[in-house]
């Protein structure tokens, strides 16, 4: 069927867990009239309950599809132009889908923040999508949207045509999901598999020729220009800025990302590094890592009153030309409330927005840039230049 031809703009896969709720919610309260479109999941029963406590639900469509069953999800990309996923982890659940997407044109967004899934992915369906037109895109909650449009926002505030570095602070107080738990737990512990990936991925992706895109990890430190203690985050989202910078030439012929979190006091500094280095520690056991696991399960995340005290907060440094400019993403809770709004509005400007011609494996900078940071901030979410020198 052809993309035109499809009876929904957008499906929710995933719709039923905690964080599809919430997208769910958003979607009804948010989606013009003229988007036709549905939920998936496993379970139809789960389904229609959802829909029935949706104010809109009466135009939202229901369909069944399950990720043990590979037909289905072929299915299920073939009824609409945009499917977004949230059923991970996606490297043990999510390859199907993205499959059945690339090989039918239909443009894919997920929530991922596991870079072997994403290495995999490009391998092996990057050069089916670009056939086919679709454009696959991964990370598009809080990992990474706020770090990959905040550091294209603060190169367009810096001098075109020279070598820029950007070093991105990440503070937050907010809690987490089974799922995202789930899905740190199971980074940890493959870790020989995630250096395998992209190394493969290394040996098929084009040479950069005639510019630099960098994202080194970067060394623990005082940073005066944030007051805080700068500690390097071993998360996707530096990987997500350099390939957007590898792509837009508007980060001039060698830029550099750095990425940290902030933290105000130095006791609280070394103890959160003891905590990650423990967690990845207890990964490495089976059977501490299944006991991990069972008190903390996907599909269980904080309340509503917690995540209304949540907030967070990206401050960015960037200097290039003889230029300093120091910007900031901001918004309310990231793991939830916020990452349910970037990936509905997401969902809606792969659906709705004019963009730029791109196809394949593509970031958000690079595929929905000034649209989606249009939307964002008309949906809440603050950007804004702090200071310029």
């Amino acid at each position: 069927m052809k993309k035109t031809d499809r009876p929904y703009d957008i499906v929710l896969f995933g719709a039923t867990g905690f964080v599809g709720r919430l997208i769910a919610r958003y979607l009804d309260d948010h989606a013009p009239e003229e988007v036709r479109w549905a939920i998936a999941g496993r379970s139809e029963e789960k389904l229609q309950r959802l829909r029935e406590a949706l104010p809109g639900g009466a135009r939202v469509g229901v369909l069944r599809a399950d990720v043990a069953d590979p037909d289905s999800l072929r299915s299920l990309a073939g009824q609409a132009r945009v499917v977004a996923t949230t059923v991970g982890p996606y490297v043990l659940h999510g390859e199907d889908l993205v499959a059945a997407c690339a090989d039918l044109g239909t443009d894919y967004l997920d929530l991922t923040g596991e870079p072997e899934f994403v290495d995999l992915v490009y391998v092996r369906h990057d050069a089916r999508a670009r056939e086919t037109g679709a454009r696959l895109l991964h990370a598009c909650g809080f990992d990474s949207v706020p770090h990959d449009l905040g550091v294209y926002y603060t190169v367009r505030q810096l001098p075109e045509g020279v070598p820029l570095t950007v070093d991105g602070f990440v503070t937050a107080d907010a809690a987490f999901s089974g799922g995202t738990f789930a899905s740190a737990l199971g980074q940890f512990a493959r870790g020989r598999q995630m250096v395998a990936a992209a190394r493969d991925r290394a040996r098929h992706e084009p040479r950069l020729v005639g510019r630099r895109a960098t994202a080194p990890v970067g060394a623990p430190r005082f940073a005066p220009e944030v007051g805080a203690w700068a500690l390097p985050l071993p998360t996707i989202d530096p990987q997500v800025v350099r390939r957007s910078a590898q792509a837009l030439r508007r980060y001039g012929p060698d830029f550099r990302y750095r990425h940290y979190a902030a933290v105000r006091r130095l006791p609280v500094a070394l103890g959160g590094v003891a905590a990650v280095g423990a967690l990845a520690a207890a990964a490495q056991v089976p059977p501490v890592r299944r006991r991990l696991s069972d008190r903390l399960r996907p599909g269980d995340g904080p309340s509503a009153e917690r995540r209304a005290r949540s907030w967070f907060s990206v401050r960015f440094v960037g200097e290039g030309g003889g230029r300093r400019v120091y910007t900031e993403v901001s918004g309310g809770d990231p793991g939830y409330d916020e990452t349910a709004k970037m990936f509905a509005e997401a969902a809606l400007s792969l659906a709705q927005d004019p963009l730029p011609e791109t196809s394949g494996q593509v970031t958000t900078a690079v595929a929905m840039g000034d649209a989606l940071t249009d939307r964002l901030v008309r949906a809440g979410i603050r950007f804004r230049v702090a200071a310029t020198r």
